[in-house]
């Protein structure tokens, strides 16, 4: 374990190696589980004031599911949530021509329409954070969909952490990555 600041970051977030395979998952993370990505709550703020913008970005089910349920739900285990369209896909989510899943925040983000990102849950994936008290728990999450990431990431060689480098820097800051990647380096070479 890795200790940073009130940050206990798993080994397995330095020695899992992960790199995304959307050719071969399609997008399944914005698909399965059991409900939508975990939010906090500036981010119930920013969906709310966002959702005008991006409106034209989402797929009819999604604009239903949202005028329906609002912007987020609450989830028994997880807190705020994204909405889903009849317990599957994430309210937010895209499909293009080629039937991958994705993230149509993001599209909107990348157009210039709006300039947040996505939830960091999504970003951070595989990484889940669970806040206590007094620290954050900064884990890989194993899912069966992931195992064309994880055997790409074997391939090219690229730590979770490195993967996640920009999404990493958005959570904790420049300085927080810094440090991971010179633990990692030193201790995990």
């Amino acid at each position: 374990m890795i200790i940073i600041d009130d940050k206990y970051i798993s080994d397995e977030v330095i020695e899992e190696q992960f790199v995304c395979n959307l050719s071969a998952c399609k997008g399944a993370c914005c698909v399965a589980g059991d409900c939508g990505a975990p939010l906090d709550k500036t981010e119930i703020k920013i969906l709310k004031k966002i959702y005008p913008k991006i409106k034209s970005y989402l797929r009819p089910e999604g604009i239903r599911e949202i005028e329906h349920t609002g912007t987020n739900t609450v989830d028994k285990e997880y807190g705020y949530v994204t909405p889903i369209i009849e317990g599957g896909i994430c309210a937010y989510a895209s499909i293009d021509e080629h039937g991958h899943v994705g993230c149509a925040i993001e599209k909107a983000y990348n157009d210039g329409v709006v300039d947040w990102k996505k939830p960091i849950s999504c970003h951070l994936y595989p990484i889940r954070v669970t806040k206590y008290e007094s620290f954050e728990a900064v884990n890989y999450d194993r899912w069966d969909i992931c195992k064309p990431a994880c055997k790409n990431g074997k391939a090219l060689q690229v730590p979770v952490y490195r993967f996640l480098k920009d999404a990493l820097i958005r959570k904790y800051g420049t300085e927080f990555y810094e440090v991971l990647d010179k633990i990692a380096q030193k201790q995990y070479k």
